[in-house]
């Protein structure tokens, strides 16, 4: 038996500082809606989503339609969009029903949403998704007239703005981000010609937040930033922002073994002298990456100390040769803070070539959550 389980400690008075930082870059005119998707990134669908409303957030981006029928179910009332849209009259049905805002980026969906509209006698606000250059989801900017003609011609349909997605707003090279926000801003004019107000635009994601102010237009979407993370491991001149997670596990083992010991799967690492190890009680199999195999650390009584070996399922291994007094049972930490030392979701996304936001889903789905406040948490009257 593990003397602790492995474990995701969330600290939700970590998301108000986010927050904060968000509104610092955008201004009080600018809406905010915050992504909690992907069961807010690992960090919990409803219990960020609960938070962020007290935070009097604007609204909340969620993909399906069972997350977001979850959160009215909980009690969550602002506005909450559906990144991916709707396929079928049932979706479009559940969308009038729960007061749901779709992103419509075909005609198809557009004529369902319209034709429960009439039936139900009620009106859906929409954005209405345009392809600046991400390659995704969308209509191509050039063809947004002639896209919004169609859905204008459709009752019971509001549309409260355009939406669209930067692809590269991380990036050291800003001539592409320019051209996306040109390219939103000529799909805007076009369709206020058409005769719609469109006060509900939408372009930036937490990169554009945080790098180009020309990006916020009406309303914000930060995803990774209110979660303590970067847009990615190097991002320049990143924020003060505070990781909501922490994750922990413990020390099954200690050993000491011999020089020229080989550890762990495949014999990738052989030790080059007389070694103490720690056998810790996580792997990939809890939502560690295989990745950080012979590259990653953990922090131990505070100290850092690498991993070496493969990763295995459910179990790490990790040289702490130079921290004394360990014992089984002993906490170990993969991601946060302990007595100076840190290791934050950039550090393991950098070990495993991957980005922060899979460092957070892959964790926080895989463990057991405990909510925490560590600050008083002050909520607007």
């Amino acid at each position: 038996m593990n003397s602790l389980p492995n474990t995701v400690r969330i600290n939700l008075s970590a998301l108000q500082h986010n927050l904060l930082k968000v509104r610092e870059f955008v201004g009080k005119q600018t809406r905010i809606m915050g992504m909690v998707k992907a069961d807010g990134y690992g960090h919990g669908l409803v219990q960020v989503a609960r938070e962020l409303e007290k935070l009097q957030i604007e609204s909340l981006g969620v993909d399906y339609i069972p997350e977001a029928i979850k959160l009215r179910a909980e009690g969550i009332k602002i506005p909450v969009v559906l990144l991916l849209g709707i396929s079928t009259s049932e979706e479009a049905k559940k969308v009038v029903d729960y007061s749901l805002t779709p992103v419509v980026f075909d005609v198809d969906s557009a004529r369902l949403i319209s034709e429960e509209g009439k039936k139900s006698g009620r009106a859906t606000s929409i954005y209405v998704k345009i392809d600046t250059g991400m390659g995704r989801l969308g209509i191509d900017f050039k063809e947004t007239g002639p896209f919004l003609e169609q859905v204008l011609s459709l009752k019971r349909i509001k549309i409260q703005g355009l939406f669209s997605h930067l692809s590269a707003a991380d990036q050291e090279d800003t001539l592409f981000t320019e051209t996306q926000i040109k390219h939103f801003k000529e799909a805007i004019s076009v369709g206020r010609r058409l005769g719609l107000e469109l006060t509900m635009n939408t372009l930036a994601n937490s990169a554009g937040i945080i790098g180009y102010k020309e990006a916020h237009f009406d309303l914000v979407r930060p995803g990774i930033m209110l979660y303590g993370g970067l847009p990615c491991p190097d991002f320049a001149d990143p924020p003060a922002l505070e990781h909501l997670m922490t994750f922990y596990s413990s020390v099954v083992q200690v050993r000491e073994v011999r020089g020229g010991t080989p550890i762990s799967y495949g014999r990738t690492f052989y030790t080059d002298g007389a070694k103490k190890i720690a056998i810790i009680s996580a792997g990939y199999g809890d939502g560690l990456s295989r990745a950080m195999s012979n590259t990653g650390q953990v922090l131990i009584h505070g100290e850092k100390a690498t991993i070496i070996g493969r990763v295995c399922m459910n179990l790490t291994i990790a040289d702490v040769t130079s921290i004394k007094d360990i014992k089984k049972g002993d906490k170990v930490l993969f991601l946060g803070e302990d007595k100076g030392n840190r290791i934050t979701a950039d550090d393991m996304a950098r070990w495993a070539n991957t980005i922060s936001y899979e460092i957070f889903c892959s964790l926080g789905s895989r463990n057991t959550r405990e909510y925490v406040y560590e600050k008083e948490v002050k909520y607007n009257s």
